[in-house]
């Protein structure tokens, strides 16, 4: 007699069928990477980008060192010098010696939706080669990092992460790596900062020249609902408050308050703080950057030139 099929089987085949083909194609261009430090040994994980060996981990794994050694699960172990890191972004880029890896296909994290089966690879606890799988629990988080700036559209997920996965890939079902796992919050709660435009750039910047430039104006505010009669003449909203302007800075030189409200930054829109920090890009640095504001119950517009922000 012919044993009926369960859906519950099919449903487990299914999962276990885009899980293993995930781990197949991902687990030979995840390495295993060991750094030195004046604190000790640290671990973590890197995702191969190029046949020629760049890779894509997390900046604090790598710290302050500038080299370190990756091992892969096929026995491979090679020497890696630190390219370039962002504190900022929490990602870092490094050159492995030799040439001939496999290659981890990127994605794009913009097309990811909540409830999306993920697969997360790395070497937690040193075990090499691990698999978890999950989904994505919410998008569009905010990672404060210890740079004072904040990681914008980081993905959750309830994959399970540890100690060492930081750096390794979060994959979508067909093994494109969508984000690089870059925190454990808590349990069934794990981040990654998303593979996405920024990212992106941030990665050639790193590969090209070692870091990334960004613009500062020197405040620090958040999103408001605008008055009234703001709102009607900007035809918006919401702007950025201004809660604090930092004493020195290029918003403090050019006259910039706390509690004036910035609806538009050249002509472009703002109506948050990560609006601000999405236009601070190294272009802008030493430029003449128009601030269009809110104060005592009309428009200005104030010129200042941005400068280079640099990492804590």
């Amino acid at each position: 007699m012919q044993r009926e099929t369960d859906p519950g089987d099919e449903a487990l085949d299914a999962y276990s069928r885009v899980v293993t083909s995930v781990a197949e194609r991902l687990i030979p261009s995840v390495a295993s990477l060991r750094v030195r430090g004046r604190g000790g040994e640290g671990a973590g994980s890197g995702v191969v980008i190029t046949p020629d060996g760049f890779a894509l981990t997390s900046a604090h794994v790598v710290g302050g060192t500038d080299r370190g050694s990756a091992s892969f699960v096929d026995g491979r172990e090679v020497a890696f010098d630190v390219v370039g890191r962002d504190r900022l972004s929490d990602l870092a880029v490094l050159r492995l010696q030799g040439d001939g890896f496999v290659v981890a296909e990127l994605g794009a994290a913009e097309s990811l939706r909540v409830g999306q089966l993920v697969v997360a690879i790395g070497n937690p606890m040193g075990f090499a080669g691990t698999v978890t799988a999950g989904v994505v629990s919410a998008l569009g988080r905010a990672l404060p990092t210890g740079a004072g700036r904040v990681v914008e559209n980081v993905i959750q997920t309830d994959a399970a992460l540890n100690p060492g996965n930081s750096g390794g890939a979060l994959a979508e079902g067909n093994g494109r790596v969508v984000g690089i796992n870059t925190a454990v919050a808590g349990i069934g709660l794990g981040l990654a900062v998303p593979i996405d435009d920024s990212t992106r750039r941030i990665m050639h910047a790193l590969m090209t020249s070692g870091k990334v430039q960004r613009a500062y104006i020197g405040i620090a505010g958040g999103g408001r609902p605008l008055p009234p009669r703001a709102a009607e003449a900007v035809g918006r909203a919401d702007g950025v408050e201004v809660m604090e302007v930092v004493g020195g800075s290029p918003s403090d030189r050019a006259g910039i308050r706390s509690g004036d409200l910035i609806v538009a930054l050249d002509g472009t829109p703002v109506t948050d703080a990560r609006d601000l920090q999405r236009l601070m890009v190294g272009e802008r640095i030493g430029q003449s950057v128009g601030v269009l504001l809110w104060r005592d119950d009309e428009l200005k517009t104030i010129e200042l030139h941005p400068i280079e922000l640099t990492a804590a």
